[in-house]
C-alpha cells in the first residue's frame, strides 16, 4: 500500500508538470489570436472584393476563364506550424487528399506541417513555404507571379486553395476555394453586361490574375492562422480541465490509500499488544 501512495503521488505530480504546459500553451495561443483576428478582420474585405470582382470577368476570352479538365491542378495548402491544436492539421490533409486522388496535382504548401506532410507523401511541389506566421505579403505576389506563368505555360490547368475558414472561437471549417479559372458566380454576367473594361475585359483578366491569386492566398492565410490559433487555443483549454479532473480523481485515490495504510497500520499495532 505504501508504494502504491508513493506511485500516485508521483502521477500527481506528472499531471500537474503536463497541466502547467498546456495552461502556458493556452495562454501563448490566446495573446497571438487578438493580432491574428484583427490581421484576418483587416484582409477581408479585400479578400471578398476579389472573390466577387475577379469571377464577372468569366466571359472574357482568355486561358485564365476557358473550363478546364483540371488534369493537372496546382492546389495552395495552408496548414499549421505546429501540432497541438485538435484536428486542425489533419483535416486539412484529408481535405487534400480527397480532392487529389487520381489526379496529377502539384502543391503550393504553406506551414511546417504542410510541407512535411506533402515530402513525406510524395507531393510535388511548385513551392513551399515553411511558416505561416511569418508568411508575407510580398510572399504571396511571388505565388501569384509563379501561378500565372505555370498557368500561361499550360503546366497547370486549374488552381485551388485548401484552408481553413475561420467561422468563430469555437468553430473553423477546412475549405477549398476554386480561383482558377475564374467561374461565372451569382449575378456576374449581368455585371459583365454594366462593367466597361478598357483596353478590354481580356487585358484586364490578364494583368489582374497575379493580384487575384495574391489577394486569395494571403488572405486564406490570415484566415487560417486566426484558426490555427483558435484551434490549439480550444484544445489546450480542454487538455488543462482534463489535467484537472485527473488530478482531483489522483488525489482522491491517494487519500484513500493513504487513509487504508494508516488503518491497517493501527489495526497491526492494536492486534500486536492484544497477543
Amino acid at each position: 500500500m505504501p508504494q502504491n501512495t508513493k506511485q500516485l503521488k508521483t502521477r500527481i505530480k506528472s499531471v500537474n508538470s503536463t497541466m502547467h504546459i498546456t495552461k502556458a500553451m493556452e495562454l501563448v495561443a490566446s495573446s497571438k489570436l487578438r493580432r491574428a483576428t484583427e490581421n484576418m478582420e483587416a484582409s477581408r474585405p479585400y479578400f471578398d472584393a476579389l472573390s466577387s470582382a475577379v469571377p464577372s470577368l468569366s466571359k472574357a476570352d482568355s486561358i485564365f476563364s476557358k473550363p478546364s479538365e483540371e488534369k493537372h491542378p496546382l492546389y495552395v495548402v495552408v496548414a499549421g506550424d505546429r501540432g497541438l491544436a485538435g484536428g486542425y492539421n489533419n483535416n486539412i490533409y484529408k481535405l487534400l487528399k480527397a480532392n487529389t486522388d487520381g489526379k496529377a496535382a502539384r502543391v503550393i504548401p504553406i506551414g511546417k506541417r504542410m510541407a512535411e506532410y506533402a515530402a513525406k507523401h510524395g507531393y510535388d511541389a511548385l513551392k513551399s513555404f515553411p511558416s505561416v506566421e511569418d508568411f508575407s505579403v510580398q510572399d504571396s505576389a511571388n505565388i501569384g507571379k509563379s501561378v500565372k506563368d505555370e498557368f500561361a505555360a499550360g503546366n497547370i490547368d486549374a488552381v485551388f486553395i485548401v484552408y481553413t475558414k475561420y467561422v468563430s472561437m469555437l468553430s473553423q471549417t477546412a475549405t477549398v476555394k476554386k480561383i482558377l479559372p475564374v467561374e461565372c458566380e451569382d449575378d456576374a454576367e449581368k455585371k459583365t453586361g454594366e462593367t466597361l473594361f478598357e483596353p478590354s475585359a481580356e487585358a484586364v483578366i490578364d494583368a489582374a490574375v497575379p493580384e487575384y491569386v495574391s489577394g486569395m492566398v494571403y488572405g486564406a492565410v490570415c484566415e487560417s492562422f486566426a484558426s490555427e490559433l483558435s484551434a490549439r487555443r480550444n484544445a489546450m483549454d480542454n487538455a488543462t480541465q482534463n489535467a484537472e479532473e485527473m488530478i482531483d480523481t489522483l488525489e482522491l485515490r491517494y487519500n484513500r490509500a493513504r487513509q487504508s495504510a494508516i488503518t491497517q497500520e493501527i489495526t497491526e499495532i492494536i492486534g500486536g499488544s492484544e497477543s
